[in-house]
Parts: structure tokens; C-alpha cells; sequence
């Protein structure tokens, strides 16, 4: 049937920037605190843009204190003629137009992060205003901006013999969930920019401080420092960092790499300076050259003798810390917030180069590859381990996938993941209050016996070995580490529910440590949340009242006065009965949940390693230094 309200009336055509402030999440992943700060990387994207042409070594950062922040390099400038096909000029055309940009241009730029063209125009989009102003040919150039639209013309304010661009922007509160620049976030990514590009100084500063200090970003190690500063907190089996960078058919390759003595692998990839989180050919041709180069070397130097088997991928890189950096000219990435690299063609030129130079590292360094290949071939021995403890007496069947959920859970009524949760509670009492305040539609409880084992310091043949633990991995379905499948997974949300006291905050530290080294995939899924059960209960008038820190306490006092009233504070959640806790902690209508993500996986992964790992001296100088932050202490 025609409909006579559908003609062309109804097609709307969104012109300039108006597609970017419509659907913002398209073109920066997101309007949260991802986006915001993803807005600070475009525009210093090009900034480090013009370091990778030669143009470049110095960029400083501000934040002020209106809230607005500003990117400035000592580049060339953005070139302020008038375009020819716009009619505008060139800064204007560049800050207003989508796929506007010099890295299209192979002479302009030999590498560049930011291929797209769309990234300072979005940041221009997405800002109540914005200030370019640009240094170039003798003359200081200026063009204010708002929401992405030109105020005016482009001017000259000024004379001068220095050269560059600085962009001031505000982000537009209308667009963005929250326009508050986090320092630690930005700290994070500059210290990695750093690295990736050695040499090139880069300095931020927060004026919304106090007493504003400089930051000062600046490695003449590049990448070897990047892994340097990774492994600061763990203990390396090589003096040796191994480093190698080679060019080759219009790619540059840069690997550093170094051995611990613990079980996780981490390796970070990165093309043209975008971190590629979800990896890529890349990453796979680092893995397959240095798993056939353990092998090949193991073989020859009878490390791995004739009958045994070869070391799997896994076996190579346990404990191994790595950085993958390589330079196009034209990288394919998927998507404009650049995750994976498609370029097919690297994997094979990484392969062979780090194939050869690895071979030649372990024929100059003997002993420090008898070190590696031996560490590998343990863990080849525990994974063996492992594999044979979670075959069943009965048949080849492994434990994780028995179908036999663990006698303690308490199970819930529906399949759908879509709507189900598991509360992961600390012990008996709770547990029993948990199970009989729950709703049993949706609601499953997993009690736990005492603390799980700090699985930093374990492999994967004691960590399988711990009843606890296999009762997690059999009730979520999923299985872990190379067995993992998100398919499987019976509960949408896994929560997290502690006392709220020092035992039950080492509990939580406990299963953060496992789901993040063995089953990351349901932190990066937003699967796993913990729970905030309230602090106080103050009763008056025969009112009661739950809060959930001393802030809000102090409100409520005020609020109801502060005479004939009595307090409780909650230690443990079993002091709670079933229907205040699914009141308080479990209704999903009224309950607080804090969702676990981990935006930097780098941070997180010297967290971890730092507070669960063998260093004792990070840890004593994490403690002095945030001890004045620390609140609700069980004492």
C-alpha cells in the first residue's frame, strides 16, 4: 500500500558536520569519557603527524581551568590559503569539512595515524567552540569556531618567526555525557605516545590544579623504555630487552620484547601510533615467526629434544612482554576508531623479518635463549598439567564443559542471558540471606568458601586444581583462557558481592585478578559488576534510611537532624536479613552497581601485576603514596 506521507519531503539530507553532532557515536565511538578523550587524540593525531614527517618534536598540552583544553605543536602549521575547491581557506576547509586532510596526499605525509580526514572536523563538531590558530610564513593566523560552524574569517593577529598549529576546543555538553578531562586518562596516553615516537617531548599541563606542574613525556629508549616501564613491577628471567626495527616494502617494523617470570602474555600492537586493541595481521605475524623461532632454535641447540613436542603459541609467549609497532603509508583500519589492522600484506613482513632476527638474537645470545626456550617448555609441561586435570575418570570429557552445575549454586529459573545475573557472595551466612531474598526468575547465587588463590602467582594447573574456582568457571559455562566462548556464557551480568570490609575488598581484588587474566573477554564485554550494599542504616521516627557513604551520611543527617536517631554500620552483608538485602543491594528497580571496564588494558595490567605479583618495593611505594585516599577502613 502507497503511503502518501513517504516522498521526497521525508528524505532528509544532512549537510557539512550536521551528520557528525546527529550520530556522534559513529564517528568517535562513543559520547562517555572514551569519546571525549578519543576528541584530545585526534587532534593530537596530527600533531604527531607532523613529528612522523620531520616537522616536529615538541607538542604541549593545557587544560584550563573553564574546562576546555588545547593542542599545540611546533610543526609547519596547517596552511592557511584559500583552497581552491572551496573557496575557503585551507584551515577553514580542514576544520569544517569531512574527508578534508593532507594525509591523502602520499607526498605530504609518508606515515599518519589519521587516514580517515574526519578527525579534527568531528572534535570541531562535537565543541561549543573552538580557536585554531596557526603560526606560519611570519604571521600568527586565528579562526574561531562554533559547534563546527566558522565565525568569521580567518585573521591575522599577530607577527612572528616560529611555526606551528594550536587547537583549543570546549567539548559541547549537549553532545557529551560528561565534558571533565580526566588527567590520569590523558597521562596514560601521552606517557604511550610518548614512547612510540622516541624522542619527541610532550608536555601537559592542568591548570584546574592547585599548583599547576608540568608533566613531561620524553624517551630517547622509544619502545625499549615502553617495556622497561611495563615490566617495572615484575621480575625479568633477560637482562636483555631484545629490540630490532627494520624497513621494508614501504613498512617500518619496531619490536621490543622481554620475558618475565609470570603466566600472563602481554602484547600490545600498534600501527602509524594507534594502539590496535583487537590486534591484526600484525599480531599474528609477531606470534607465528616467534613461536616458529623457539622451536627452530630449541631443535637446533637440543634445548627441545627430538621426541617432544613442539612448543605451542601459548607456551611462547607465557610471561612475554612486547610492544608491535609498525608504520604505513596507507594502513586499513576497521573503523574510524582504528581496533584491528587489515593489511594483509604486513603479515608476512613481519613473520620473516622477526623470524631472522630472532634466529640471529638466539645464535648471539645462547644462554638468554636456553633461558626463554626453558621457561617455555615448563609452561608446555603445566599446560600438559592442566589439560589432564580437567579431563573427568570417566570418558575425554573436560571439566569445563561438564554440564553438572556445582552442588553450592543456586540457580536460577530462565536460560535467557539476556536478563539473567549470578552474585558471586563471600561465604555461607550471606549466601543463605542472598538465596532467600533473590528473585529466582532471574537471580542465581554462587557462594564461596574463604579467599580464591591469587592466580598472578599461579599456573594454570593449580589455578584448575581450586575447587572454588572450577565451581565459578562450570556455573558461568564459558571455560577460560584458550577454551573461552563467549556462546556459552549462562548469566548476562557476573556480580560481585563483598562485606564491605578489608577481607571482602581482597575477595573482590581476588576474582578482578581471575576474570582478568583468564577470562577478559566478559570484562571487556561489560559482563562483570560488583555490587554496593549500603554502609549505614539509620533509623528515626520508625524510618528507615540506607545510605552508602560517610558523604551521603552526613547529607541525611542534615537532612532529618541530628538527635534521637540510631545508626548501624553493616560489616558484613549476613548481618543484613534476605529482604533488606534484595531492598538494598539486589533489586535491580533500586540496587547501585558499578560496572568494571578497563579503558587502559596497559594501566590495568601493571595494577595487577604490581599489587597481586612478587615486587614487594612497587607495591610498598603504591601504598605510601595513595594511603591518604583510602576511606572505610575496617579498624
Amino acid at each position: 500500500m502507497e503511503d502518501k506521507n513517504y516522498n521526497a519531503g521525508s528524505i532528509q539530507v544532512l549537510e557539512g558536520l550536521e551528520p557528525v553532532r546527529k550520530r556522534p557515536g559513529m564517528y568517535i565511538g562513543s559520547t562517555g569519557t572514551k569519546g571525549l578523550h578519543h576528541c584530545v587524540m585526534e587532534v593530537m593525531d596530527n600533531s604527531i603527524d607532523e613529528v612522523l614527517a620531520g616537522r616536529a618534536d615538541t607538542i604541549n598540552v593545557r587544560i584550563y581551568k573553564d574546562g576546555s583544553i588545547s593542542v599545540e605543536d611546533n610543526g609547519s602549521g596547517i596552511p592557511v590559503e584559500v583552497h581552491p575547491k572551496t573557496g575557503k581557506s585551507t584551515l577553514e576547509t580542514v576544520l569544517t569539512v569531512l574527508h578534508a586532510g593532507g594525509k591523502f596526499n602520499n607526498d605530504a605525509y609518508k606515515v599518519s595515524g589519521g587516514l580517515h580526514g574526519v578527525g579534527v572536523s568531528c572534535v570541531n563538531a562535537l565543541s561549543e567552540w573552538l580557536i585554531a590558530t596557526v603560526k606560519r610564513g611570519g604571521h600568527i593566523y586565528e579562526q574561531h569556531f562554533a559547534r563546527g560552524k566558522a565565525q568569521g574569517d580567518i585573521e591575522v593577529v599577530g607577527d612572528t618567526k616560529e611555526s606551528g598549529t594550536t587547537i583549543q576546543f570546549m567539548p559541547d555538553e549537549e553532545i557529551f555525557d560528561t565534558t571533565e578531562f580526566s588527567k590520569e586518562v590523558l597521562v596514560n596516553k601521552f606517557r604511550e605516545t610518548a614512547f612510540l615516537n622516541k624522542g619527541v617531548c610532550i608536555t601537559l599541563i592542568d591548570e584546574r590544579e592547585e599548583e599547576p606542574g608540568e608533566e613531561v613525556f620524553h624517551y630517547e629508549g622509544g619502545i625499549k623504555s615502553f617495556v622497561e616501564y611495563i615490566n617495572r613491577s615484575k621480575n625479568a628471567i633477560t637482562n636483555d630487552i631484545i629490540y630490532f626495527d627494520k624497513s621494508m616494502d614501504d613498512c617500518e617494523l619496531e619490536i621490543a620484547m622481554q620475558y618475565t617470570d609470570g603466566y600472563s602474555e602481554n602484547v600490545l600492537t600498534f600501527a602509524n601510533n594507534i594502539h590496535t586493541t583487537e590486534g591484526g595481521y600484525h599480531l599474528t605475524g609477531f606470534r607465528n615467526a616467534l613461536t616458529r623461532a623457539l622451536n627452530d632454535y630449541g631443535r637446533k641447540a637440543n634445548i627441545i629434544k627430538e621426541k617432544e613436542e613442539n612448543l605451542s603459541g601459548d607456551d611462547a609467549r607465557e610471561g612475554l612482554t612486547a610492544i608491535v609497532s609498525v608504520k604505513l603509508k596507507e594502513p586499513q583500519f576497521e573503523g574510524q576508531t582504528k581496533s584491528k589492522l587489515g593489511n594483509s600484506e604486513v603479515q608476512g613482513i613481519v613473520n620473516s623479518v622477526a623470524y631472522q632476527e630472532l634466529n640471529d638474537y638466539f645464535e648471539l645470545h645462547p644462554q638468554e635463549g636456553k633461558k626463554i626456550i626453558e621457561k617455555a617448555i615448563s609452561a608446555q609441561r603445566a599446560r600438559e598439567a592442566a589439560r589432564k586435570a580437567r579431563d573427568l575418570s570417566r570418558g575425554k570429557r573436560s571439566v569445563l564443559d561438564n554440564t553438572t552445575l556445582p552442588g553450592k549454586l543456586a540457580d536460577c529459573q530462565s536460560n535467557d542471558n539476556t536478563e539473567t545475573e549470578i552474585f558471586i557472595v563471600e561465604g555461607d551466612s550471606a549466601g543463605g540471606s542472598a538465596k532467600q531474598g533473590r528473585d529466582r526468575k532471574f537471580q542465581a547465587i554462587l557462594p564461596l568458601r574463604g579467599k580464591i588463590l591469587n592466580v598472578e602467582k599461579a599456573r594454570l594447573d593449580k589455578i584448575l586444581a581450586y575447587e572454588e574456582i572450577k565451581a565459578m568457571i562450570t556455573a558461568f559455562g564459558t571455560g577460560i583462557d584458550t577454551e573461552f566462548n563467549i556462546e556459552k556464557l549462562r548469566y548476562g551480568k557476573i556480580i560481585i558481592m563483598t562485606d564491605a570490609d578489608v577481607d571482602g575488598a581482597h575477595i573482590r581484588t581476588l576474582l578482578l585478578t581471575f576474570f582478568f587474566r583468564h577470562m577478559r573477554e566478559l570484562v571487556d564485554g561489560g559482563h562483570i559488576y560488583i555490587a554496593q550494599p549500603p554502609l549505614y542504616m539509620v533509623s528515626k521516627n520508625r524510618k528507615e534510611y540506607y545510605v552508602y557513604d560517610d558523604d551521603e551520611l552526613e547529607v541525611l543527617l542534615k537532612e532529618i537532624g541530628r538527635d534521637n536517631y540510631t545508626i548501624q554500620r553493616y560489616k558484613g552483608l549476613g548481618e543484613m536479613n534476605p529482604e533488606q538485602l534484595w531492598e538494598t543491594t539486589m533489586d535491580p528497580e533500586h540496587r547501585i552497581l558499578l560496572r568494571v571496564n578497563v579503558d587502559d588494558a596497559v594501566n590495568a595490567d601493571e595494577i595487577f601485576s604490581m599489587l597481586m605479583g612478587d615486587k614487594v618495593e612497587p607495591r610498598r611505594e603504591f601504598i605510601e603514596k595513595n594511603a591518604k585516599y583510602a576511606s572505610n577502613l575496617d579498624i
